[in-house]
């Protein structure tokens, strides 16, 4: 398993960069979204490979019928 990250760098002009790795999907956005409410503003973002996979889940079922 992934582990999961959220690593800021601060500027010395006050701004944030913040880069998340190990979470999957989407729901980075709401991991992140307290935080960067309380950081100010979001200027621009850059969204990785991660953010695009979306985790797969299968259903095997076996359907067994009588003729």
């Amino acid at each position: 398993m992934t582990m999961e990250t959220l690593e800021f760098i601060i500027y010395p002009d006050g701004r944030v960069q913040e880069k998340v790795t190990g979470i999957i999907g989407k729901s980075c956005e709401e991991v992140t979204a307290a935080i960067e409410a309380q950081l100010g503003r979001v200027i621009s973002q850059e969204k990785t490979a991660d953010y695009f996979h979306e985790k797969l889940t299968t259903n095997n079922q076996i359907h067994n019928q009588s003729w």
